[in-house]
């Protein structure tokens, strides 16, 4: 089967580029790298000819709502447009659990992107999956407060992107069927914890004091609003076989 991955060379979508080919397909990349703009649909087209299944994790560089929310509709109606003119038969396309609790930034845009999904004429399979392990790490990298980093807290149960590629590429091979059970990691941990965890076992022996997550965002996953409800599949690897996995730890 011909799979087009949107943002295929992300962090969640190298591994589904990774295991679609594992599984013998054969993939064909979305990016500018390859020609392709989402927004103008410039290359998107051509590029898709063919495919039976386009599988959208891109992601936008901007973080205001508008900005966002932006990125998410022009970027999933020009898809859905060049799918439909391609014959496309399949679009998949990955959110948040419980995204809805929390709308705005980031949340705000998967909604968007869901809402257009779901009114499209494009048969479609969305799967919403708690935040990877990868998160601890965006969030050390981007919590930092007068060059100090700093540790938000909030309660997330994560998992790893290789489990939720895995399960993108499953949908995929079986066919559309709309809102797919959610997705989330074993078990709940701490994210001031997590982002903790990730700085010392890259080296960083600096103090992480302990923040408020700002916003609908923070207060949601403060007080759980964002971790996965009792019908939620299951994945496997935990949060600390993940960073027992880095290289060069």
């Amino acid at each position: 089967m011909r799979i087009a991955v949107a943002g295929g060379t992300g962090i969640s979508g190298t591994h589904v580029v990774d295991v679609a080919r594992e599984n013998g397909h054969d993939v064909v990349l979305l990016t500018r790298e390859h020609g392709v703009d989402l927004l103008s649909g410039a290359g998107l087209r051509r590029a898709i000819t063919g495919a039976e299944v386009v599988i959208d994790m891109s992601n936008p560089s901007a973080t205001s709502t508008e900005e966002v929310i932006g990125f998410f509709a022009g970027a999933t109606r020009s898809l859905l447009a060049a799918e439909r003119r391609a014959g496309v038969s399949h679009h998949v396309a990955v959110s948040i659990v419980n995204v809805d609790a929390a709308p705005e930034e980031y949340y705000a845009g998967k909604l968007a992107q869901e809402r257009i999904i779901a009114e499209g004429d494009v048969p479609w399979t969305l799967q919403r999956t708690t935040q990877f392990h990868e998160f601890s790490a965006q969030v050390f990298a981007r919590a930092v407060v007068g060059g100090l980093h700093v540790a938000p807290g909030g309660r997330v149960q994560p998992i790893a992107a290789r489990e939720v590629a895995e399960r993108l590429v499953a949908l995929a091979e079986a066919g559309p069927q709309g809102r797919a059970p959610d997705l989330a990691g074993p078990r709940e941990e701490s994210l001031a914890a997590m982002v903790r965890a990730y700085a010392r076992a890259i080296g960083h022996r600096g103090w992480l004091p302990p923040v408020p997550l700002p916003g609908a965002i923070g207060r949601a996953m403060r007080r759980g609003a964002l971790l996965p409800g009792p019908d939620a599949q299951i994945g496997r690897q935990t949060f600390a076989e993940w960073l027992d996995a880095l290289p060069n730890v």
